[in-house]
């Protein structure tokens, strides 16, 4: 009806009142306060209250207590442990600087349109994401549980991270730093460097041996590693208490775990620029290679990256969005966290980079020591001519110049005999083409490095401060995907929601604190999130777009926003997005069978890691992590389609409104306007409320189904009512 039809509001005036007395009257006494609060029209238009059936107290959904706090949370959890340890890796194998030109395009194809959707549809709807797809489309519903387990999985090794980073910060305190040199072992005739230690190096050592104490394969649990249980449990404490009280505690924290990761990482970047060979390191990383560029694995990489690094499909995204006013511009906000997660990423890399850069011309410093004391002893030996040594070369004091010059002679010299020599050649390139990612980074490659500066002990401190704080600000977000929904659907109180989930957490987290957890850390990462996450944000998109309507999904946006979002959207949304989402997933898939399954063991013997394959319950563990993570779309779906649960009992397809205008349309009163509880203007609806239905059935009352358009409980219009627009989100 349009907002300003004082006339139509009159003729019908009558016929509402009656309706409004037949619903009524089906309610108990007790619930007057309920009524009051969910059926009268009022213009309290900015107090938006949750009511659950029968409660005399009106609950007000939180609400951030500044815009600067909800723009921290979404770069909390956007920015994450990838944008350190996995972007730069990336940049580097992917064509350096060249790797920027995909990442961004998809970016916008992908990245902004698909993050200005949840925004916008949690932001309108209020609610988590159970809430918001069962709404929009309750035969889809399964979404919101399928993000919300899908969060669960995500949680249980990501806080392990966490714990591994609070264990290297709890020895950071010492000088020198624990994995700075191999240890003694001692027996009855003498003292000798640690074999496993000297295979490989120091930081290498320590992480495998006294942080892991690795086990050799999958099979082989070796009981619990009591360090990281401890610290694990740590780890799950604090989320507890952070997120304890949702985002009156949360919240406040966003202020140090958003905002302290910058500074450290501004201050490792002035004090890597400080360092002799961080300019290798990042000339290195921005020399782009063009022909890289143009492999299709690189823009499959890129798109992986943009998807993950937004925590698209997650539900924390949506969750932070619902406690945020009407009239938000939430188009603002995916801009400004998309690009400041970018420009993290790129920051990150610089840093990683310079100090790999450091690092590289340690080991190069090293390496041409070691060969030119070679060449010596080959001189004297008569293997090699003095002759062939230019007359200014002074091996005392050798620079890594003037050994290639020398290697180079001696290849061309002595080709047929050269690799008899041993020679290497000492390239720094080649040191910064082994970068590695991951924990491989962050635990051995920067650890190693860090040992090298100035006051190591306090660099490590803050690195690992920094991505305990990475860490939490992503946990946050993930741990707000389960909890806010849950809480919305089933009206369970938060306190309690979180003490339990965080414990359930906690006791199955840890086969992950035994000594073969690190390989089950690796296979839920691998198969946990990837291709299930994919699907996710292609059925919302689809939910969206062709089920909901994108034409009526870009009138919510105008009515919310206060102005037209761009026609980029609708095509990027109906079109490009499904596209490009469609062929990820279909190159994930081949990826994945592609690449056999399996995981890098430690091998103590050798001190290097092998690949194993895992064993036939361990593929059984991969798949049904994939299918349990989306078997809740299919449940849900097939429960809704048959009709399985009546919707009337409280149950997941139960929906309600706060208040405004509420419909139910009885089966056997076909084509009667009455049923329509008049209220607000389309715009000014509020948003559902999704947990118990209102309405109760009383003996020798009208049966209540489902709507014709296939909304579970209310918030509909009747299709024949003349006039009349459909409801808005």
């Amino acid at each position: 009806m349009p907002k300003n039809s004082k006339v139509v509001k009159r003729d019908l005036d009558d016929e509402v009142i009656e309706s409004v007395k037949d619903l009524l009257s089906n309610e108990d006494s007790s619930d007057d306060a309920f009524k009051k609060s969910e059926l009268m029209v009022d213009d309290q238009e900015e107090k938006d209250v949750d009511v659950e059936e029968g409660s005399d107290v009106e609950d007000e959904r939180p609400a951030w207590n500044s815009k600067l706090q909800y723009i921290l949370a979404q770069v909390g959890f956007s920015v994450g442990l990838g944008n350190v340890w996995r972007f730069p890796y990336l940049c580097q194998k992917n064509g350096g600087g060249a790797y920027l030109v995909p990442y961004l395009i998809l970016l916008l194809i992908i990245g902004i349109p698909l993050f200005f959707l949840e925004l916008s549809v949690g932001q309108r709807i209020r609610r988590g994401s159970i809430g918001v797809w069962n709404y929009i489309s309750p035969k889809l519903g399964g979404i919101g549980f399928a993000s919300c387990v899908v969060c669960f999985f995500v949680a249980l090794y990501y806080n392990v991270i966490i714990g591994w980073s609070l264990f290297y910060f709890s020895q950071s305190f010492q000088h020198p730093l624990p994995w700075d040199q191999c240890p003694l072992v001692k027996n009855a005739s003498h003292t000798f460097v640690e074999p496993e230690c000297e295979k490989s190096s120091a930081t290498t050592y320590y992480w495998y041996r006294e942080a892991l104490n690795i086990s050799s394969s999958l099979s082989e649990s070796g009981g619990l590693n009591w360090k990281m249980t401890i610290c694990l449990l740590a780890a799950w404490v604090m989320v507890c208490l952070a997120m304890i009280k949702g985002i009156q505690s949360s919240g406040k924290i966003m202020y140090f775990s958003s905002l302290f990761p910058y500074v450290v990482l501004l201050c490792f970047l002035v004090r890597g620029l400080l360092l002799n060979g961080s300019l290798d390191g990042i000339r290195h990383m921005f020399t782009p290679k063009l022909e890289i560029m143009l492999e299709p694995k690189v823009w499959r990489e890129a798109a992986t990256q943009v998807f993950f690094a937004l925590g698209l499909g997650f539900g924390g995204v949506i969750a932070f969005s619902s406690y945020n006013k009407r009239d938000n511009n939430c188009h603002f906000d995916a801009v400004l966290v998309s690009f400041i997660n970018f420009f993290t990423s790129v920051l990150a890399t610089l840093v990683v980079f310079a100090v790999l850069g450091f690092k590289a011309n340690i080991i190069n410093e090293k390496c041409v020591i070691q060969n030119s004391e070679k060449i010596l002893k080959l001189l004297k030996a008569g293997n090699l001519s003095q002759d062939m040594i230019p007359h200014h070369i002074n091996f005392s004091s050798i620079t890594a110049e003037d050994y290639n010059l020398v290697y180079d002679i001696i290849q061309k010299v002595k080709e047929e005999e050269f690799d008899s020599l041993g020679l290497k050649s000492c390239q720094i390139e080649d040191e910064l083409d082994k970068a590695v990612q991951g924990t491989g980074l962050a635990f051995i490659a920067f650890t190693e490095a860090m040992t090298h500066f100035p006051a190591s002990p306090f660099w490590s401190v803050m690195f690992f401060l920094m991505l305990v704080n990475l860490g939490l600000g992503s946990m946050f977000g993930t741990i707000e995907g389960i909890i806010t929904p849950i809480v919305d659907t089933f009206k369970i109180r938060k306190e309690i929601l979180t003490v339990i989930c965080c414990l359930v957490a906690f006791f199955i987290g840890l086969i992950f604190v035994q000594r073969s957890g690190n390989y089950f850390v690796t296979m839920f990462d691998d198969y946990s999130a990837t291709l299930p996450l994919l699907i996710v944000v292609i059925l919302e998109n689809i939910a969206v777009t062709r089920i909901y309507g994108i034409e009526k999904f870009m009138e919510d946006l105008k009515d919310m926003l206060g102005f037209s979002p761009s026609q980029y959207y609708y095509y990027m949304w109906k079109y490009v997005s499904p596209l490009v989402l469609l062929c990820l997933l279909v190159a994930s898939i081949v990826q994945m069978c592609l690449s056999p399954p399996g995981y890098n063991a430690w091998i103590e013997d050798t001190a290097t890691e092998e690949f194993h394959s895992y064993p036939a319950w361990g593929m059984i563990v991969c798949i049904s992590l994939m299918v349990f993570a989306i078997l809740p779309v299919p449940i849900v779906l097939v429960v809704r389609r048959c009709n399985l649960i009546d919707d009337s009992s409280g149950s997941l397809a139960s929906v309600s409104y706060k208040r405004g205008r509420i419909i139910k349309e009885p089966v056997n009163l076909e084509g009667d306007n009455t049923s329509l509880i008049h209220g607000k203007s389309p715009s000014e609806v509020p948003s559902p409320n999704f947990g118990k239905n209102i309405y109760r059935k009383q003996t020798g009352s009208p049966t209540l189904d489902t709507a014709p358009n296939g909304r579970y409980g209310i918030g509909y219009l009747m299709a024949d009512m003349p006039d009349m627009p459909e409801s808005d989100l």
